[in-house]
Order: C-alpha cells, then structure tokens, then sequence
C-alpha cells in the first residue's frame, strides 16, 4: 500500500505552504516549514492551526486537530531542512530568481534522492531546474488554493525529470487524496495557461463596459456549470498573482496574454481581491 513520504519539508508558510504543510501533515508526514523570522513562522502555524479546524469542521480529519499540529515544525533557513527529507516543496511567490535561489539551497541540505519540487503556478520547471546539480529529482507540483479542500495536484514534467521522481510524486498525490494531471512543462502549463486566458477576457469584458463581474460570473457558472465565475476566481487567488502570471505568459506566448489595464490599475490601487477587502467584489 502506498504511504505519504515520512519527511517532507515546505519552503514558505504563506497561504499556499501552509496548505501544502497541513495536507501532508494529515496523510502522517512529519513537515518541516522554512519561514524567516518567528513572527514569520507563527503566522505560518497559526494558518494551518485554523486550516486544521475547518478541517476538522468538515469532518476530513481522521484524528485530533493537535496530534496533526504536532507533526509540523519551523525552522528560519532552508539549511535546516532536514537532510533525511523524502520530498521538500517550494511554496514562495512567483519571483523565479527567488525560487531558483531557494531550491539550490535546499538541493545543498538534503540528500541526494530528495525530491525537490516546486509550486509555481506558470514559470518553467525547465529553467528553474538548470540551477540544481540534480535536475532529475526536480519537478513541478502545483497545488491548488485552498489546498486541503482542492482536489487537483498538476504534476508538471521538464525534459530532465526522471521517471522514479513522477512516479513517487503521483503515488504521494494519491495519498493526499488529490487527482493528478501530469503535463509537460510550458507557459502557464495547463491549468494557468487556460484559466488566466478565461480570466483575462472577462476582465476585459468588464473595462469596455460589456457586463457587471456578477453578470460575467453568473454567465459561466449557471451556463458552463463552473464552480465560480472568473472574476471572483480572479479576487480569491489575488489580482497581483494573476497580474504577475499574465505578464509572464505575455512574455513568453505573445499578445493574446497582454494584461487588460484595468487589472493594472487596480492592482495599482491595492485592489488585490479578498486579501485586501477589495477587487471586483468587496469583500468583508
């Protein structure tokens, strides 16, 4: 029977690592956070503390809140990962020089069968993996917001992975009780490339005046039966995330991914979505 690695480390403890942290800390790992600074790290504890009770509000938690809790540790530098770690995950924002910086890092404090992996939503695991000694223990996992609820892990395959690493970070996706789509690696891959081009033209919609967010919203969700409209999609990932994601694929897969100004300006506001209060909805 396949088994969740017994050490996996997470680089980042925002919203993404938190969730990352807590799925495998729940399927029995024992997790380790990299996080900088102790305000950093409580933060990080106290997201997945609260992620662990809506859990446990859901029923999806086999055992106590805090025998789960207990599984998870920080440390303030990647160094400190620990060496014996089964898989460590990349959770930082989308800046690809901090990410290769952050992985050759980690690729120096563990051993070499670690899988390393990173949760980049569109930058190339082909690029990202020419900084590591290792580039066959590397690939993409990307997890989806809120992790422990989602049920999708796009597991995202550069040239160089080997074929042991895809198949070990299928059966740990299996474990998570998560589906997998596995993809090669380009621009955006399958689920960015195709979501952020949905996203793009309803913001667009929206700045020549075609219909309200709520009009757009209602249109796919009651028409095409999507879960969520792709506007407030656009709010609960953050306005500055799909920002940063659309100049990217802009600069790689040309105009058709050229950011609206509307989503410019409001993410020069600080209109960033639900974490800000303000996006294409207000929210309280």
């Amino acid at each position: 029977m396949t088994s969740a690695p017994a050490v996996v480390g997470v680089i980042g403890g925002g919203r993404m690592g938190a969730g990352i942290a807590q799925s495998f800390a729940t399927a029995g790992s024992s997790v380790t956070v990299v996080e900088s600074g102790e305000e950093a790290a409580a933060a990080a504890l106290d997201r997945i503390a609260t992620g662990l009770k809506r859990a446990a509000e859901r029923a999806g938690l086999a055992g106590p809140a805090e025998q789960v809790l207990a599984r998870i540790t920080t440390v303030n530098a990647v160094e400190n990962l620990p060496a014996d770690a089964d898989l460590v995950v990349e959770a930082v924002p989308e800046d690809a020089a901090l990410k290769a910086r952050l992985l050759a890092a980690a690729e120096q404090a563990v051993g070499a069968t670690t899988v390393l992996a990173t949760n980049t939503s569109s930058l190339s695991v082909t690029e990202l993996a020419s900084v590591l000694a290792r580039p066959d223990r590397f690939l993409g996992m990307h997890f989806f917001n809120p992790v422990p609820a989602s049920e999708l892990v796009e597991l995202v395959v550069a040239p160089g992975t080997g074929a042991d690493v895809v198949r070990a970070a299928l059966e740990w996706t299996h474990v998570l009780g998560k589906k997998d789509v596995v993809v090669k690696d380009s621009p955006g891959f399958a689920s960015s490339r195709l979501g952020v081009a949905l996203g793009l033209e309803a913001i667009r919609m929206v700045e020549e005046g075609v219909a309200g967010p709520e009009a757009i919203d209602d249109a796919m969700r009651l028409g095409y039966k999507h879960p969520m409209g792709p506007l407030r999609l656009t709010d609960l990932v953050g306005l500055d995330v799909r920002l940063a994601i659309a100049e990217y694929l802009h600069a790689t897969l040309g105009e058709r991914f050229a950011p609206p100004r509307l989503l410019r300006d409001k993410v020069a506001r600080g209109e960033l979505g639900r974490k800000t209060g303000q996006g294409f909805y207000t929210w309280r």
